[in-house]
């Protein structure tokens, strides 16, 4: 059996910077001094005449982004999603968001998986703020190939985007020579007519885990990845709850305004079936290695197939 390629998301987002860069020469790439945790060191290092690191003023990174792209060209702004969605929320609402401006936003360091940086760092509400930006397009990959194909989308796309990537290095499980992403898209990775598990990010690949889990036990459990939280993809929700009847939804987020809240909010209003959610459970995380604090606050596989079980009980 081959060994499994682990791959944080923060650097296939520098990778994929740094290959397109020769494609779109009018693509310029914002850091707020955090080239090197971010990855857009790796741009830097490519076209060092387009990138411009603003310095640790996340709120000022996100006005200039905003005026690059009012000329037209191209912009990416990063930074830690604490600091992206968090602390430059008014500018990103005003600047970027009101006047609808091609500017995308790539938040690395996002959920519980940034471990030791602890709490004040580990950003559980920003797929939950940037949800209430009208127009803003909310992207969150699940592995690397997926991780650079959604990098290639969001330029192409014309509006706000919002990226999540993440610290922690993650099984790639998707093929690059087969995978095919499609903004506002759902992918089925399993089928089954029991349950399903709707999850995104690196839950994708421990809801892969507890269905294998399931299946040995007898339970045939669909998964599906949504990597785009908004615009979120109602028909394949829509189908899984009328064809399973229950969902179960795993993210790195707060339970609260993320994954969980978009999919029981489509399900309440064209198929009402129960809606689980593994997630953060309104609690700060703290200081610890990312995979115990995982485990932790159970986003995990074990806890997803508990979730299963509980929900077919009921």
């Amino acid at each position: 059996m081959a060994d499994i390629i682990k791959k944080a998301t923060r650097e296939s987002y520098g990778e994929a910077l740094a290959e397109l860069s020769s494609e779109y020469t009018d693509l310029l790439v914002l850091d707020a001094d955090l080239a090197a945790a971010t990855k857009t060191g790796i741009f830097k290092k490519a076209c060092p005449e387009r990138f411009i690191d603003c310095g640790i003023a996340e709120a000022d990174m996100m006005g200039v982004a905003a005026g690059i792209a009012s000329t037209g060209h191209k912009v990416f702004a990063s930074s830690f999603a604490m600091f992206a969605a968090g602390r430059a929320f008014e500018i990103v609402r005003n600047s970027i968001g009101y006047p609808h401006l091609n500017v995308k936003i790539g938040a690395t360091h996002a959920g519980i998986s940034v471990g030791e940086d602890g709490a004040t760092h580990q950003c559980n509400e920003d797929i939950a703020l940037m949800r209430t930006i009208p127009g803003m397009t909310i992207i969150n990959p699940a592995d690397h190939v997926e991780a650079k194909a959604a990098v290639r989308a969001a330029l192409d796309f014309e509006g706000p985007v919002y990226m999540r990537f993440g610290r922690l290095a993650v099984p790639v499980f998707n093929d690059a020579d087969t995978y095919k992403f499609e903004l506002g898209k759902g992918i089925t990775l399993r089928e089954g007519s029991d349950i399903t598990i709707i999850a995104t990010g690196l839950m994708v690949n421990e809801a892969l885990m507890a269905a294998d889990t399931l299946k040995a036990e007898g339970i045939n459990a669909r998964v599906i990845n949504i990597h785009t939280i908004k615009p979120i993809d109602r028909d394949i929700i829509i189908k899984a709850a009328k064809e399973t009847g229950a969902i179960v939804t795993a993210e790195e987020h707060s339970v609260i305004g993320g994954l969980g809240s978009a999919v029981a909010e489509v399900v309440t209003e064209e198929c009402p079936v129960p809606v689980y959610k593994v997630g953060v459970n309104d609690v700060f995380g703290h200081s610890g290695p990312a995979a115990d604090l995982l485990k932790e606050f159970g986003l995990s596989a074990d806890n997803i197939a508990d979730k299963v079980r509980k929900a077919l009980n009921k």
